[in-house]
């Protein structure tokens, strides 16, 4: 049992040092490629997104103030609301709408 726990710790390490040295190995030069330049100009925006979308839909007492929170923030920044103005309304559309479950 103890020397499975170390190899699984090896094998982590190895995966994430692999991840992180294997970039700064293989590409020397700049990236004068536009289709990887735009890839990873918005891997930052996905992950984020991919981070905050599920504790949007779990982080009230159900899905319909969820999504009403979701859509009224989508709507507001859409039409040029600043981060701070879509948070406060979206975290007060899901404050208001959890009376209602």
């Amino acid at each position: 049992m103890k020397h499975s726990i170390y190899l699984y710790i090896l094998v982590m390490w190895a995966a994430t040092y692999l991840i992180r040295v294997l970039p700064l190995t293989l590409m020397r030069r700049e990236i004068t490629n536009k289709r990887i330049k735009a890839f990873l100009y918005y891997v930052p925006y996905v992950t984020l997104a991919v981070m905050t979308f599920p504790a949007i839909l779990e982080s009230s007492c159900g899905l319909i103030p969820s999504l009403a929170a979701f859509a009224a923030a989508v709507a507001l920044a859409w039409f040029g609301g600043n981060l701070i103005q879509v948070a406060a309304l979206c975290c007060a559309v899901a404050f208001l709408l959890q009376f209602i479950c």
